[in-house]
C-alpha cells in the first residue's frame, strides 16, 4: 500500500503542479484584463481630459473676444460721452454769456425807463418819428417792453 499510496502522491504532485501551473494562468489571465481595463480607462480618462482642456481653450477664446467687444463698446461710450460733455460745456458757456448780455440790455432799458422824466419836456406829438424825418430811438413805445428769453432760445 505503501508503494501505491508514493505514486499516487507522485500523481497527486503532478496534478498539483498541473493545477498550480492553471491556477497561475488564470491569475495571468486575470491580471492581463485588468491591465487591458486598467489602460483602456486611463486612455479614456486621458480623451475626457483632452476634451474638457479643448473645451476650455474654446471658452478662453469667446472670452477674450467677449471682453474685447466690451472694452471697444466701453471706449465709444466714453469717448461720446467726452463729447457731449465738451459740447454741454460749451453750451453753458453761451447760455451764461447770452444771459448776461441780456441782463445788460434788460439794465439799460431799465436806465433809459428812469431817466424818462428828462424827456418828457419835449413835445407830447413826438412819437416814433422826429422833426427831421428819423425814427426817434427814445421813444416810449420802443422802452415800454423788457426784453425776455426762454431756454429755447439757447437750443441748437
Amino acid at each position: 500500500m505503501g508503494s501505491s499510496s508514493g505514486v499516487s502522491s507522485g500523481s497527486s504532485m503532478l496534478q498539483n503542479s498541473g493545477s498550480d501551473e492553471d491556477l497561475h494562468q488564470v491569475m495571468d489571465q486575470r491580471k492581463r484584463k485588468r491591465m487591458l481595463s486598467n489602460r483602456e480607462s486611463a486612455r479614456r480618462s486621458r480623451m475626457r481630459k483632452q476634451e474638457h482642456l479643448t473645451d476650455l481653450t474654446a471658452q478662453i477664446g469667446l472670452l477674450k473676444k467677449e471682453n474685447h467687444q466690451i472694452l471697444t463698446n466701453m471706449n465709444v461710450t466714453n469717448q461720446l460721452y467726452m463729447n457731449l460733455e465738451a459740447e454741454n460745456s460749451v453750451l453753458r458757456a453761451q447760455m451764461d454769456e447770452l444771459s448776461n448780455r441780456l441782463q445788460s440790455l434788460n439794465d439799460i432799458i431799465d436806465c433809459i425807463n428812469s431817466s424818462k422824466w428828462l424827456f418828457e419836456a419835449e413835445e407830447e406829438d413826438t412819437q416814433i418819428i422826429g422833426g427831421d424825418g428819423f425814427l426817434n430811438p427814445w421813444s416810449t413805445l420802443c422802452l415800454n417792453q423788457p426784453i425776455m428769453a426762454s431756454a429755447d432760445m439757447f437750443m441748437c
